[in-house]
């Protein structure tokens, strides 16, 4: 992999995570919406700011993730992505106060170096 793409890939990684932030942030507004019926509290989700961007978040991922493909091989970037989900949990740990317990900070450690390996040249 080029530096560009490495740099897309960080990138497209980092967008999904912040669309899962988003969407956790408009999550927690879903009880307040006061809506009687299904679709009442449909609509009430669309209109929650932060699960649009969420969403948006996770489109603008996906067209990375695209341009990635048409350069790189799916076995390099299908695992790749999973630099995201140690995005994802530093932030919870920021910015939600999610605990980051041994375990899964040993996990993160492994995610990590698993991507390392897939990405680096033969």
């Amino acid at each position: 992999m080029t530096s560009t793409q490495i740099f897309l890939l960080i990138m497209t990684a980092a967008v999904g995570a912040v669309g899962q932030f988003f969407l956790k942030a408009g999550a927690i507004k879903i009880p307040a919406i006061a809506a009687t019926d299904i679709v009442g509290k449909v609509w009430g989700i669309f209109t929650i700011p932060e699960l649009l961007f969420g969403l948006l978040c996770y489109g603008l991922g996906s067209v990375g993730y695209v341009a990635l493909l048409t350069k790189v091989p799916l076995s390099v970037v299908g695992p790749s992505i999973a630099m995201g989900y140690i995005f994802s949990v530093l932030i919870g740990y920021f910015w939600f106060r999610e605990a980051i317990s041994l375990p899964r900070l040993l996990g993160l450690a492994m995610i990590f170096s698993g991507v390392l390996l897939v990405i680096l040249k033969k």
